[in-house]
């Protein structure tokens, strides 16, 4: 779905804010067509130098993809440093990775596309490019990147995000033992997704106005009104054209709504760019759902609940329900309709619930506790020798009953 111009515009200003990046200007430059050497037009090269000279700026942020001759003539065109859309969601993603696999993906994806910028013709620069500051002054480095040592730098990453992720995957099948329902969130960057964690779980996870305010997934367990107990998951948020070189580290953020029962899509009801931010975030899941190496099963849909937040800046939730069917409106900021959605969890949880019959030993009380703790029991009848309790769970929570140790 197209976006309009100043909508775009409006988020590269802030993603460049979002890092520390003072905006002295702004301003959208129609193209007739992409030129190879600068992209754009003579004209608009000397409109961009002008207002540079002006205002005495030492940065400017492109807005789309630039190739590296692009990126070099327009360097000696205005004599400051200019990086496109990827370059500056590189250096968010690498300011804002903090686990250990978050900081190997984002080098990887740094050294990457630096790698593609280390041309004969850059032996003049006098700095290098990348690492983890493309914002960093002029002086850093005065010799030429050697392309062996990246490539070598790059083979040893992935050796060690290989390692990282036989230990993810090990915590994962340890997570699946856990005897709770898993409750993923997604949307696009700055829905409010870490606001409504918060809000549900009681958690202090950094959260702020701004884009990629968090990167790295975080989990924490709720309660339900039924007293049911569940485990949310905070995922990092989505964005249009994500650059290439980051969509492997953005899959592996996204890992756990893969097993999560329920998905719950966070939109920004209030941004006028809300419905095309909502086909980015289903492209990308649809995404994850096709091919040999999909890691969503395609029924993700069936159990994705879309939540309208922010509705307080429309009038509330009522208002915004009354026009947007089959969605659940809320503010995470405020409080509004967050009742109502715990209700509606626990309401879907327990739809895909199953009753079966058990029979305990009479002294197995552990596993007793655990059908009462997690299940809704319908009827338990104790004799001498054992107790046969009937008990309604999830399809996961009865496999996870049946790994207990007797």
């Amino acid at each position: 779905m197209p976006r309009a111009a100043e909508a775009r515009l409006a988020e590269a200003v802030s993603l460049a804010a979002s890092i520390g990046v003072a905006i002295v200007h702004e301003a959208i430059h129609p193209l007739r067509a992409r030129r190879p050497s600068t992209l754009l037009g003579e004209g608009q090269v000397e409109m961009v130098k002008a207002a540079l000279q002006e205002q005495k700026a030492e940065l400017v942020v492109v807005d789309a993809a630039l190739t590296p001759v692009q990126q070099r003539n327009l360097e000696r065109e205005w004599g400051v440093k200019v990086i496109d859309r990827t370059g500056l969601i590189l250096e968010i993603f690498g300011e804002r990775a903090r686990t250990r696999e978050g900081t190997l993906q984002v080098e990887l994806a740094h050294l990457d596309y630096q790698r593609t910028r280390l041309v004969r013709s850059w032996t003049h620069l006098e700095r290098q490019r990348g690492g983890f500051g493309f914002l960093g002054g002029p002086g850093e480095s005065q010799i030429e990147i050697d392309r062996r040592l990246i490539g070598e730098r790059i083979v040893k990453l992935k050796r060690e995000l290989e390692q990282v992720r036989r230990t993810r995957g090990l915590h994962r099948r340890a997570r699946e033992r856990v005897p709770y329902p898993v409750i993923a969130l997604v949307g696009y960057t700055n829905a409010g997704k870490s606001t409504l964690f918060n809000a549900l779980t009681g958690a202090g996870v950094y959260a702020r106005d701004q884009l990629f305010a968090t990167l790295d997934p975080t989990m924490r367990e709720i309660s339900l009104p039924s007293g049911r107990h569940a485990i949310l998951s905070d995922t990092v948020g989505f964005i249009s054209e994500l650059p290439t070189q980051l969509i492997e580290a953005f899959r592996a953020t996204l890992e756990e709504v893969s097993s999560a029962d329920i998905i719950l899509h966070v939109r920004d009801v209030a941004h006028p760019d809300s419905a095309a931010q909502r086909q980015d975030v289903v492209t990308v899941l649809d995404g994850l759902a096709e091919g040999p190496n999909a890691t969503l099963d395609p029924g993700w849909r069936g159990r994705t609940i879309e939540v309208l937040n922010k509705a307080d800046l429309l009038g509330g939730p009522e208002a915004v329900e009354a026009r947007a069917e089959g969605a659940m409106a809320i503010s995470a900021l405020t409080g509004e309709g967050l009742e109502d959605l715990r209700a509606l969890l626990d309401e879907r949880l327990a739809a895909g619930m199953e009753e079966r019959e058990y029979r305990l030993e009479t002294e197995d009380g552990s596993r007793l506790a655990w059908l009462y703790r997690h299940g809704e029991v319908t009827s338990r009848a104790d004799t001498d020798d054992g107790v046969t309790i009937r008990v309604r769970l999830s399809p996961a929570d009865h496999a996870r009953f049946a790994q207990l140790p007797r």
